[in-house]
């Protein structure tokens, strides 16, 4: 697998704000992973009414996942993000928990989308990714 972070010098640095503008990768093998949410493996909402626990919790999802097939954050070359009512001070909550999910990788590309709803009434936020395993 071969996966490059594009981020133009004559850009402003993404990467501060926990995303790449662009990810280049070659490779046959695409993991397509679901909307995340914050339910447990029970199905009990983790951080009700809580924006930061909810956000921890799908990252966590989705580590679960990559590790089931082998592969970790550095494998995701896409994300995207939807919180319910967005309004830019919620990145103070977002973007630490964004951080602590890729670690010391680069951070694929996000787009960060503000919903009126999602499936649930609890929900907060859902995070949906692609990875390259090969």
């Amino acid at each position: 697998m071969s996966v490059k972070a594009v981020n133009p010098p004559s850009m402003y640095n993404a990467n501060q704000f926990g995303f790449s503008h662009a990810v280049e990768s070659n490779g046959q093998r695409l993991l397509h992973l679901a909307g995340q949410v914050a339910w447990d493996k029970d199905c009990n909402l983790v951080g009700p009414g809580d924006l930061g626990a909810q956000t921890r919790q799908c990252f966590a999802n989705l580590k679960e996942v990559l590790a089931s097939q082998g592969a970790t954050p550095a494998n995701v070359v896409r994300l995207r993000t939807y919180i319910v009512n967005y309004s830019p001070d919620q990145l103070a909550v977002f973007g630490p928990a964004v951080q602590e999910f890729y670690g010391d990788t680069i951070p694929a590309a996000n787009t960060l989308l503000g919903v009126q709803s999602l499936a649930m009434p609890d929900f907060l936020i859902e995070i949906e990714a692609t990875a390259q395993l090969d």
